[in-house]
């Protein structure tokens, strides 16, 4: 009876946590090499960096107007609040994760290296999309006269961030430990209100700017292979070979599945 009630527990979790999954392509913290023990990188003689920038092909969906009339003072403070899931300028595709994704080992962010800031302003989370280093930590600010909640969903195991935070309150620093990619960052006193967090294996990574562009400096020389990462587009690959004292480039187009 044991052994049953066991095994009914395991299905009952697996079928709770699957019915709570959000896009797979949002969530594949299992193609991050994790093979190395973290340590702290080595300082790099004669690196190399890499850059390039992230195109769309095609129309982008049009940005949707989001409706925050539940809270007056999301009105107040906001003013025009639109959807993030595709940021796109000029053929240019904004909020893409880039990092390297093999041929380096694991890193673990120096100890007091400064935390990466979420802030909270006019009802919506900035920047739309963030990355730490493995062992680095995310300081969670609310710049709004409204209280805010955070709710981090990770399904790589780090430690769930859930707490409320008032008007203008203290900021909270969290540390994150395991390697994800696109962990989503909610409130739940406003449920337009969505935010990402990558947690990358390396210090080699960047988030692509308005204009698509990215950059990847201090890299030792080698060949790595180099992904990037859209919330709903999913992930996409190439190879590079960085030079000493040299910039590779690394350019990437997304299109609409």
């Amino acid at each position: 009876m044991r052994i049953l009630r066991t095994i009914c527990l395991a299905v009952l979790t697996a079928s709770s946590l699957s019915g709570c999954k959000p896009d797979a392509a949002m969530h594949n913290a299992e193609v991050i090499d994790k093979t190395a023990n973290p340590t702290t990188a080595p300082v790099v003689e004669n690196p190399g960096a890499i850059i390039g920038v992230v195109n769309f092909k095609g129309k982008p969906p049009i940005r949707v107007p989001i409706d925050m009339s539940m809270d007056p003072a999301c009105l107040v403070t906001a003013g025009e609040n639109l959807s993030e899931q595709y940021v796109v300028s000029n053929g240019k595709l904004a909020n893409v994760f880039v990092y390297i994704k093999s041929g380096m080992p694991a890193y673990s962010a120096p100890s007091g290296a400064p935390p990466v800031v979420l802030d909270q302003r006019g009802c919506r989370y900035a920047p739309h999309v963030i990355a730490v280093q493995q062992g680095g930590s995310v300081e969670f600010r609310n710049s709004d006269p409204t209280m805010h909640n955070i709710h981090t969903v990770s399904v790589a195991g780090n430690t769930q961030v859930y707490f409320s935070q008032g008007p203008a309150g203290a900021p909270q620093v969290h540390k994150f430990t395991t390697p994800e990619l696109m962990m989503p960052i909610r409130c739940n006193n406003h449920p337009w209100m969505e935010a990402f967090l990558n947690v990358a294996p390396n210090p080699y990574f960047a988030v692509t700017r308005d204009d698509g562009t990215f950059s990847i400096p201090g890299l030792p020389p080698g060949t790595y292979t180099l992904a990037a990462v859209q919330e709903k587009l999913g992930e996409s690959d190439m190879q590079v070979t960085v030079v000493a004292k040299s910039q590779a480039r690394a350019d990437f187009t997304f299109a609409m599945k």
